[in-house]
């Protein structure tokens, strides 16, 4: 069982950042997401994704992507920034490589300051590595490919922490889990429970009623004009012909 893991001192961290690393710091899954996942196999592929956390000018946000609408496997989902490892790649390296591909950011603005517990994707036989990482200087950013990537935001946490965005979505596989309705764009599945965890972690929890639940919106859904420029409440949504300042 894999434990989450501090990459750097407290004193390299902003103070709002601190209690997020210290509660990863050592954690099992359990610690973070009630429940857990279920274990994986032996042969299960090894993926990470980047939870990249930034100072904006609504207080911290959180960078997410979106899925393009004609992909094969959650098409019109939204996501974290990452995919499958390299070769020769650690988790770390995996997370900002694929962050770098999809939403054009420079890599020498991050700093990974912890890696959260491994999570198996039965329905992928990925196990990934959630990475969370400071972005120190944020730069431009944009939907590189728009064949992969449909929109990037930067989403402040207070705009996922308030109640009137959040609730519990239902799918016809069984599956229960928190959800995120942010101008309509329904952040649920792995990327709801893992942002509901940072909520939590961090200290950025507000109380919700669970007893809401969002529709989800039809298989590979388009998303939002990235032109609207309502997916975040901070400094901007970017498509593949737009870039987000940093």
């Amino acid at each position: 069982m894999s434990v989450g893991a501090r990459l750097v001192d407290d004193t390299e961290l902003p103070g709002w950042l601190r209690p997020l690393v210290g509660r990863i710091d050592g954690a099992v899954l359990t610690d973070l997401i009630p429940g857990g996942v279920p274990p994986a196999p032996s042969a299960a592929r090894r993926a990470s994704v980047l939870i990249l956390l930034g100072d904006g000018p609504d207080g911290p946000d959180v960078l997410l992507t979106g899925r393009a609408g004609t992909l094969r496997s959650h098409a019109g989902q939204p996501a974290f920034p990452g995919g499958g490892r390299d070769p020769g790649e650690d988790a770390v390296a995996t997370a900002v490589r694929e962050a770098e591909e999809e939403t054009g950011l420079d890599p020498s603005s991050v700093r990974p300051v912890a890696t959260m517990p491994d999570l198996y994707l039965g329905a992928s036989s990925y196990l990934v590595t959630p990475v969370v990482a400071h972005w120190h200087t944020p730069g431009p950013v944009r939907a590189v490919d728009p064949a992969e990537t449909a929109v990037v935001a930067r989403v402040p946490l207070s705009v996922l922490a308030d109640p009137a965005h959040r609730g519990r979505v239902r799918h016809s596989s069984g599956y229960v889990g928190p959800a995120f309705d942010v101008a309509g764009l329904i952040v649920w599945g792995f990327t709801g429970g893992l942002v509901d965890a940072v909520l939590r972690a961090g200290g950025w929890h507000r109380p919700w009623d669970r007893g809401r639940f969002l529709e989800l919106p039809p298989l590979g859904r388009a998303l939002p004009d990235p032109e609207a420029g309502h997916l975040a409440e901070a400094d901007g949504v970017a498509g593949p012909d737009r870039t987000a300042a940093g």
